[in-house]
Parts: C-alpha cells; sequence; structure tokens
C-alpha cells in the first residue's frame, strides 16, 4: 500500500467511521521520508506534480547559517545535532531536520569578526593570539580608522555566544527543509531562544543520566 495524505481513513468527531466510496488518488500521494543524515553531500532529484522538481537531501555536511544580531551569513560546517522538540531519536542518529539544533563549526564568524571589528571575538586565548597580531600592525587611512572606531563601540557580544566561540562550537537551528530544497541552511541560536534550548538541552541530559 502506498503512503497516502487523505484524511478519508480517519474517523469523524463524533466517532463515526466514514465511508469507502473511492480508492486513493495520485493527487494524494506522499513519499518516504528523506531521513538526512550527517556526511559528504548527497542529494537526489525527485519529479514531482506538474514536472517540477524536489531535492531530497540523503546526507549533508554544511549550510549557509545567518548570525542575525552582525547581519552576516556564513557556509559552515555542522557538526551534530543536539536537540529535537518532536523526537529524541533523531538526535541519537543525527538526523537533519527543519527546526533542528544543531552545533556548527565556530570559525568562519570567528574570523569575519575580527576581521570587521580589528579585535579578539572572545578574551579566552587572547594572550596567545597577541604576538601574531603585534608583529605588525595594520596601517589605515584617518577616514578607516574613524570607521572602525565607531564599530568598535558596536561590537558587543552576548556571553552565551562568548562561551561559545571559545569552544568552537555554535548552537544554530535549521530553517530550511533538507528532504525539499536539499540544503540545511538557518540561523545561530541568541537571545531568549539560545536560553531556551540551552535549558531544554540541559534538561535532557539530567533525565538521561539518572535513566
Amino acid at each position: 500500500m502506498g503512503i497516502s495524505r487523505t484524511s478519508r481513513h480517519k474517523r469523524s468527531a463524533t466517532g463515526a467511521q466514514r465511508a469507502h466510496y473511492r480508492k486513493k488518488r495520485k493527487f494524494e500521494l506522499g513519499r518516504q521520508p528523506a531521513n538526512t543524515k550527517l556526511g559528504a553531500k548527497r542529494v537526489h532529484t525527485v519529479r514531482v506534480r506538474g514536472g517540477s522538481l524536489k531535492y531530497r537531501a540523503l546526507r549533508l555536511e554544511s549550510g549557509n547559517f545567518a548570525w542575525g544580531s552582525e547581519h552576516t551569513t556564513k557556509k559552515t560546517r555542522i557538526i551534530s545535532v543536539v536537540y529535537n522538540a518532536s523526537n529524541n531519536e533523531l538526535v541519537r542518529t543525527n538526523t537533519l531536520v527543519k527546526s533542528a539544533i544543531i552545533q556548527i563549526d565556530a570559525t568562519p564568524f570567528r574570523q569575519w569578526y575580527e576581521s570587521h571589528y580589528a579585535q579578539p571575538v572572545t578574551k579566552k586565548g587572547k594572550t596567545q593570539a597577541a604576538p601574531a597580531d603585534a608583529a605588525e600592525p595594520k596601517k589605515l587611512s584617518n577616514h578607516a580608522q574613524r570607521s572602525l572606531d565607531e564599530k568598535k563601540k558596536e561590537a558587543k557580544i552576548d556571553p552565551l555566544l562568548e562561551s561559545q566561540f571559545a569552544a568552537g562550537r555554535l548552537y544554530a537551528a535549521i530553517s530550511s527543509r533538507p528532504g525539499q530544497s536539499g540544503r540545511a541552511d538557518g540561523y545561530v541560536l541568541e537571545g531568549k531562544e539560545l536560553e531556551f534550548y540551552l535549558r531544554k538541552i540541559r534538561t535532557g541530559k539530567q533525565k538521561h543520566a539518572h535513566a
């Protein structure tokens, strides 16, 4: 039996069984889930109704992630899945789906921040990086120096993000649909949303520890 997206097999609100007055239709079909995993990129094309194409990602290893507060987007490596509101099995198997909370490599964002603001993103490990920077200070024009000084005034970073940068991994959410678009794009978690998911991840670990 094929997968169907109808609700004719469901009972009515009062509990009555609905009559079977027709067979399944082609326009009601459903397909097997993509179950996109972490790994070397592998995307299949699926021909759908109307001659359009869907891109079924079977394995993905990177995506474009937006850092909202800094208005920048970078392509970076996906490290692992850490939380999924719908099913813990998707976390255990590292399955990439929309709204999954993942860890991504912080390097592209750290490099952008340090080149944009000309200062390290985190205080931790600053002493090691100092000699290399001090070897040859970059000569800037007066206009460029004033522009940089203005940027530095706004260069404030969330302490939670700072600790993540120190670890080299950022928490992010997937906002694309890997099984439909063939991409795992999303955004870096910040502010209240980051606090919320950190609580969820922490309570989940505590539950598993007691079990």
